[in-house]
């Protein structure tokens, strides 16, 4: 019951919470920021102004590129559907006459898809455009709770030491110095992997020369943050906008090969170096929580819902008595023979 308690009120208070934690989670990467100013004889509130500043820019300036791009898109929609509604209607003539089809059903079927696909898509980005702008309201929020965590993190620590008190201090401070200084490497790693990514994927699109290169550059990288599904969804965006812009289907493929390379990069070296193997989620457990974040909290829930179990996992690694928690979300698996030996002993 408290469980499904629980839930209910993550679901009730999204729009509070959501902002909340996508706070935590911005003033964990600044906090590095603050304290290097701090060091440096900065008074903390100084501080904190100056690290949300250029945060601030850079986050203002990568939206209004991005939205740039976006409005540029809508415009161009019905162009893109018109040439990959003519390439459909390309191989499906070669299909009727091939396979022995009556045409007329087909056409007719290309026509109605093609109005739909004008009016829904054209509807739907206008809608989304709207939905972000009365999400501004709630965005204002995020830079008030970042300074209030960053300006209060003294406290919050002394609560904690103080909620452990009867506990062994020493250990109790080991386990969250530890713990806070994994997540906000993690954290950091994040933000880096997807920035590498979203670089390399644009200017690869770029040089293929298909529109909106940053657009969808910047968009596959955000999706690589949720696995499977994400990489996906990446790689078929820019792949249906070759098909739309370009006169040959080699574009599309040129796109996958690249975006396959891509991921054997960022898997192989980016994660490993950068983000650190050890915070990786098996399989199993990411799509679930991708799932259910959606379910709970839209898409945001979906792109907080790694982050969220990889802090789960680090602190489950970090005590002793949650580390065989932190072991199954993780992917590390037993060796075959120690595997065989438990069932045995089970058995």
């Amino acid at each position: 019951m408290g469980f499904f308690l629980f839930i209910d009120i993550l679901y009730i208070g999204q729009s509070i919470i959501v902002p909340l934690i996508f706070s935590i989670i911005t003033a964990v990467l600044l906090n590095q920021a603050v304290n290097f100013l701090v060091n440096h004889k900065i008074n903390r509130i100084v501080a904190i102004i100056i690290s949300m500043v250029l945060a601030f820019i850079l986050i203002a300036a990568s939206v209004l590129l991005l939205f740039s791009q976006a409005t540029q898109l809508m415009e161009s929609w019905p162009v893109i559907v018109e040439k990959f509604t003519s390439l459909l209607d390309q191989s499906i003539n070669w299909t009727a006459g091939y396979f022995d089809i009556n045409e007329t059903q087909i056409h007719e079927w290309i026509a109605q898809t093609k109005t739909d696909l004008l009016n829904n898509n054209s509807m739907a980005i206008g809608e989304t455009l709207i939905s972000v702008g009365g999400s501004l309201i709630v965005l204002l929020l995020i830079p008030v709770y970042i300074f209030i965590i960053l300006y209060y993190k003294p406290l919050l620590m002394e609560f904690f030491h103080q909620l452990f008190k009867n506990q062994n201090q020493n250990q109790v401070k080991a386990i969250f110095t530890q713990t806070k200084v994994v997540i906000q490497r993690y954290l950091i790693g994040l933000v880096i992997e997807t920035i590498i990514v979203a670089a390399m994927e644009s200017a690869a699109l770029f040089i293929l020369g298909i529109q909106f290169a940053i657009l969808l550059g910047v968009i596959g990288a955000l999706l690589n943050l949720i696995p499977y599904i994400g990489g996906l969804v990446a790689v078929a965006l820019p792949m249906l906008i070759a098909l739309g812009t370009k006169d040959s289907a080699w574009y599309a493929i040129y796109i996958l090969i690249i975006y396959y390379i891509i991921q054997l990069i960022d898997n192989n070296y980016i994660v490993p170096i950068i983000v650190a193997s050890k915070v990786k989620i098996n399989a199993l457990f990411s799509i679930i929580v991708v799932i259910a974040g959606n379910q709970l909290w839209g898409i945001s829930g979906m792109f907080l819902a790694i982050p969220i179990l990889a802090i789960v996992k680090l602190i489950c690694d970090n005590i002793e008595t949650l580390k065989p928690w932190g072991f199954l979300l993780g992917d590390n698996m037993p060796p075959l023979i120690k595997l065989k030996t438990i069932i045995k002993k089970i058995i």
